[in-house]
C-alpha cells in the first residue's frame, strides 16, 4: 500500500464500520470476503488507499491488467453506494454487484456506474470484469 495515503479510522467502503474491522484484513490476507458484495466493497477501499497490490490479488489472473500503478492516480474516490448485488452469496460461485462510485477528478465531481462480474477463484472471490456505464 502507498505511504503517501493515510490509514483511515472509517472504512472508505461506506460500511459505516472501522477500517481495522471491515477491509483492512482483507487488504492485509489475513482472511477473504464472503460475498461478491464485500469484495467489491473491498476493493472500492483499496482504490481510495491506491493499494494496488491487494487490487491485483482480488482479480482474476485472466482479466487482470498488467500494469497497475496507483501512486501517481489523479483520482480522488469520495463514496461508493451499492445499487444491487445477484448472487454473490457465500454458497455462490458467481456474483453480479451493481455501483455507482464518486470521485474527483481535476477538482470536479464525478461518478461512473459499473455492473460487475466476481467469480470464484481457488476457493476466494476475486473480480472477474465489468461493464460501466454512464
Amino acid at each position: 500500500m502507498s505511504r503517501k495515503t493515510p490509514i483511515p479510522t472509517d472504512c472508505p467502503c461506506g460500511s459505516g464500520r472501522n477500517y481495522s474491522d471491515c477491509c483492512s484484513p482483507y487488504h492485509l490476507e489475513l482472511s477473504h470476503p464472503a460475498t461478491a458484495e464485500a469484495l467489491m466493497r473491498s476493493r472500492f477501499s483499496a482504490y481510495v488507499l491506491k493499494n494496488s497490490a491487494y487490487l491485483r490479488y482480488s482479480w482474476h489472473p485472466e482479466t487482470c491488467p498488467e500494469g497497475l500503478d496507483l501512486d501517481d492516480e489523479p483520482v480522488k474516490w469520495l463514496g461508493l453506494t451499492i445499487v444491487s448485488t445477484r448472487l454473490g452469496s457465500e454458497s455462490d460461485d458467481e456474483g453480479y454487484v451493481e455501483f455507482v462510485a464518486r470521485y474527483k477528478l481535476g477538482g470536479r465531481a464525478a461518478r461512473m456506474t459499473e455492473q460487475s462480474r466476481f467469480t470464484r477463484y481457488q476457493g476466494r472471490w476475486v473480480y472477474l470484469d465489468g461493464v460501466v456505464g454512464e
